[in-house]
């Protein structure tokens, strides 16, 4: 009797997984049946370009189909967002993208033509690298303390430079701002290169800007680092501190990049392939790789992703409202 609820109990396991194996093998079938297109709506070089080329190579290896890197850039991203919200919803086309367009963009824009919820499917967060606060070395501000005493003591005379209006980095600044109470001008640049050139050149005293970016001026001495805008201190320089020790908590601004595809890809597929972004991250050449420009993986798949969208939606909306930021 035992021996027969045994095999009775084997074989219905046996059953459950080759339901299972049936499954997933029909996912990957499909998935390997047509090429891979990862769309980088910005220039070549930086994190979106270098995380879209990783998950591209690791796509390609997995499924022995060819995957491509589309980099769109202009207006803003959306040149990009648009191609891949009107791509045939079948996870060959994906959209890597910065935190900024999913989450600021939408409030920020008056005409802004996406509805994330309705016109992507979140796939995977994919990583994410810490900003820093830096000053020119000529300022004599040394500490963040220095920089808001500074600036109560003398209001109006500091500034602090941006890549443009309503950029991840210009809100780092609103919302430092806000959580110390020090008084510090905004100016906008058109990108951030010249924006690093004129901090460096002394015409604007300080700046929000990733981690990345700046590091190498930070260890030449032309630029001092005064915090990151994270939750905790950054393996890459682990003696900048964060704001949060340095008594201003609230500034938690990394930059974080995410995996999306079209609305309607099935389920099964943005499962899949949540699966194979966090896998391909994970291996240690791309970890290294990652960790060499000052990204982090950051594991969060479709629905935990999802919810992390909304949330920072929601916090950035509140921000722009409370501090009066527009757009033309």
């Amino acid at each position: 009797m035992n021996t027969r609820r045994t095999l009775i109990a084997l074989a219905s396991l046996l059953a459950v997984v080759g339901t299972n194996v049936h499954a997933q093998s029909t996912t990957d079938k499909a998935l390997a049946a047509e090429k891979f297109t990862l769309v980088a709506p910005f220039p070549p070089g930086g994190p979106i370009d270098t995380l879209a080329r990783v998950l591209a190579d690791g796509l390609a290896k997995r499924y022995g189909q060819t995957a491509l890197v589309d980099n769109a850039p202009g207006a803003a991203g959306n040149i990009g967002m648009d191609k891949v919200k009107r791509a045939k919803a079948d996870g060959h086309t994906l959209l890597v993208i910065p935190a900024g367009n999913l989450t600021i963009n939408p409030t920020l824009m008056p005409k802004f033509p996406f509805s994330i919820e309705k016109d992507f499917v979140p796939v995977a967060m994919l990583a994410k690298t810490p900003n820093v606060l830096v000053t020119n070395p000529a300022t004599g501000i040394k500490s963040v303390a220095d920089l808001i005493a500074r600036a109560k003591a003398r209001p109006d005379t500091l500034s602090y430079a941006s890549p443009g209006v309503g950029s991840g980095l210009h809100l780092a600044g609103e919302l430092f701002k806000s959580q110390s109470g020090a008084d510090i001008l905004h100016i906008a640049y058109k990108g951030t290169p010249p924006a690093i050139a004129d901090v460096m050149g002394g015409s604007v005293p300080l700046m929000f800007s990733n981690l990345p970016t700046v590091l190498p001026h930070i260890k030449s001495g032309k630029l001092v680092a005064l915090a990151v805008t994270d939750s905790t201190r950054t393996p890459t320089a682990p003696e900048i501190p964060t704001l949060a020790e340095l008594g201003v908590p609230g500034v938690v601004v990394p930059s974080w990049y995410g995996l999306l595809a079209p609305a309607g890809t099935p389920a099964d597929v943005v499962a899949q392939l949540a699966r194979d972004a966090t896998a391909i991250l994970a291996e240690p050449a791309v970890r290294e790789r990652l960790q060499g420009q000052g990204l982090s993986a950051w594991d969060l798949q479709t629905t935990a992703f999802d919810a992390h969208i909304r949330d920072e939606t929601a916090r950035w909306a509140k921000v722009i409202k409370d501090r009066g930021i527009t757009v033309e």
